[in-house]
């Protein structure tokens, strides 16, 4: 966590724990003027994930700064970690719980029908069937695609040193959910469309919270002979990052735009709008404007996209991936959420 908490120090972030396995972040601007409560709770990747679990923080800052709201964030260091982590917020009158992550579905459903008049709120996982709580959900097919047009662009032209001539791309996911698939889809098609006969390696650590990991399977697939990867794993993807920047090929960083761990290695993000959602959900809280059910987010509404191509990259593949996003907002071109059998 070292990073993050030197960045949000000077929000005065606090750090309190509340028996073993929950640590919880103090309100980071709490006012005598603070209505509404709300808490945030992260999947087990943690803030300083440079990812998901920080644009939902963001998001919650955001809120705070804007909205006026009380807002506490709960770190989750395991899976079992969830329902205590949500009724801790119910039970201390929280008027908004907001789950960050697919993987706490059940927690969400469990904790919800508990407190019936708490408002919950899941980030990347579809429960259409309770008043009480809100989905949001994002078609990261549509920038997975995106990206994956590009890489299949640079690798086609040979548009960056150190590519070489085998055709491969590599993706690391953390663990095999549709949150984590989606972006795969769209990356496989996208790759698909510029080369057919591409080969594409995909891996899965089984975790979101293991750089160790993350770097050994972008190492594997390198040596295999890819020499673009495209991370979908969370905190574990950071290691991808640093194994491109050890052994010198690219990677395309997922959720934030990434760049910045790695100036010259990470060519583009596929970005998901995280900080948008979480805001957005607070606001029609506090705003009286409520809507439980599935929230969705797209390319055309700029809940999903891609960051800026680093530099290195011609100027006519960033034109051409400009205009293929034009063409999916316009629904010419339709991308499935679902991983090609074969491919």
């Amino acid at each position: 966590m070292k990073g993050l908490w030197t960045r949000a120090a000077a929000a005065s972030v606090g750090l309190l724990l509340l028996g073993s396995a929950v640590s919880v972040v103090s309100p980071v601007t709490a006012s005598a003027k603070t209505q509404l409560k709300v808490g945030l709770v992260t999947d087990t990747g943690g803030l300083n994930d440079h990812g998901f679990n920080h644009l939902s923080y963001l998001g919650l800052l955001q809120a705070e700064k804007v909205l006026h709201i009380h807002g506490s964030v709960v770190q989750s260091q395991q899976q079992s970690d969830y329902v205590p982590n949500l009724t801790h917020f119910a039970q201390a009158g929280y008027n908004l719980v907001i789950a960050v992550g697919f993987l706490m579905d059940g927690a969400v459903k469990q904790v919800s029908k508990e407190y019936p008049h708490t408002h919950f709120a899941i980030i990347d996982d579809p429960i259409s069937n309770e008043k009480n709580v809100a989905s949001a959900i994002f078609e990261t097919q549509q920038c997975g695609y995106l990206v994956g047009v590009l890489a299949g662009l640079v690798e086609k032209d040979h548009a960056l040193p150190h590519l070489g001539n085998t055709n491969t791309f590599g993706t690391v996911g953390g663990i095999s959910i549709p949150p984590v698939n989606t972006y795969i889809a769209g990356y496989i098609q996208g790759i698909k469309r510029v080369d057919p006969t591409a080969k594409i390696l995909l891996g899965y650590t089984g975790n979101f919270n293991d750089e160790a990991a993350g770097e050994e399977m972008a190492q594997s697939q390198h040596a295999a002979g890819a020499n673009i990867i495209f991370q979908v794993a969370g905190g574990t993807g950071l290691g991808v990052i640093t194994a491109a920047k050890k052994d010198n090929f690219y990677a395309i960083g997922v959720d934030a735009n990434q760049n910045y761990l790695a100036p010259h290695h990470v060519i583009t993000s596929a970005e998901k709008g995280v900080k948008q959602a979480v805001f957005q959900i607070i606001k029609n809280l506090d705003t009286n404007h409520w809507k439980s059910g599935i929230l969705y987010f797209n390319l055309a509404d700029g809940g999903v996209g891609y960051g800026k191509p680093i530099s290195a990259i011609p100027a006519k593949i960033v034109r051409e991936v400009a205009k293929i996003r034009k063409e999916i907002i316009q629904g010419k071109i339709k991308i499935s959420p679902n991983i090609p059998k074969k491919y």
